[in-house]
């Protein structure tokens, strides 16, 4: 891991309410719109944020963005959402972290509603946003539909904006560098810590990864490949399978 100068602002010299850590490769398209809505945040003295942003390796004008729209401090990591997010929080100040993806935009008073949350409720450890999929096509109405009634399963992945108390996520180990569901492996062992907080504030993601292909077999592929992640098969495994849905749309070499 090691960090690259990030020019467009200082770091907070209080340590910070909230860490957002935001992994990137190859994100220039999305990130700038998605750093321009967290750098609003923290203007007020008392919601102090810093902005990490944790590069695997892009090959496009994403360091580039993160300096001109506001990160903190930018870093190269290893290639992987689940390693790219533990070394930003590894690097994090934060009493909360916050774990953002760079194509998702959250509401303008996010913080504060994670900072309401948390200090509301003495036996929650984290929690997480409502989402919807941006876009007018089947699947993004058919998953903005779905990810409630996982919810009500206890099942919830890291584009709903997976926000935690940073002691907690020391003492549960962070991140794994699991290449694929490193999400469910980290909200499964922060359950055995305490309450985890739905928060009704939306994020809204994109529904890109879906475009451009069957949506059916897409979905039927995914569901599959849960289902063994929870009969026990190794996420390195299960990522081998994974492979040929993410070159099949464009974008093999992003985190996660």
């Amino acid at each position: 891991m090691s960090s690259l100068p990030a020019t467009a602002r200082p770091l907070p010299t209080t340590r910070p309410a909230i860490s957002v850590i935001i992994p990137t490769l190859d994100e220039a398209h999305s990130l700038g719109a998605t750093l321009q809505a967290v750098a609003r945040f923290g203007h007020d003295g008392r919601r102090r944020v810093e902005i990490i942003v944790v590069d695997g390796g892009s090959a496009d004008a994403t360091i580039e963005i993160a300096r001109e729209h506001g990160a903190h401090r930018i870093i190269r990591s290893a290639r992987g959402r689940g390693a790219q997010m533990h070394a930003g929080a590894l690097a994090a100040r934060g009493d909360v972290l916050w774990f953002l993806h760079a194509d998702t935009l959250p509401p303008p008073d996010a913080d504060a509603r994670i900072l309401d949350a948390l200090r509301g409720d003495a036996g929650a450890v984290g929690g997480n946003f409502a989402i919807s999929f941006d876009g007018t096509r089947f699947a993004a109405r058919f998953l903005t539909w779905l990810y409630p009634q996982l919810r009500k399963l206890g099942l919830y992945y890291g584009d709903s904006a997976i926000f935690v108390r940073a002691r907690v996520y020391r003492k549960v180990g962070g991140f794994r560098p699991f290449p694929i569901f490193e999400d469910l492996d980290l909200v499964r062992r922060l359950k055995q810590r305490g309450r985890l907080i739905h928060l009704r504030a939306r994020v809204v993601t994109s529904s890109r990864r879906f475009e451009g292909r069957s949506f059916a077999w897409t979905f039927a592929r995914w569901s599959f490949l849960q289902m063994l992640y929870w009969l026990g098969v190794n996420p390195h495994t299960l990522s081998r399978l994974y492979a040929p849905v993410r070159r099949g749309r464009g974008d093999d070499a992003r985190a996660g």
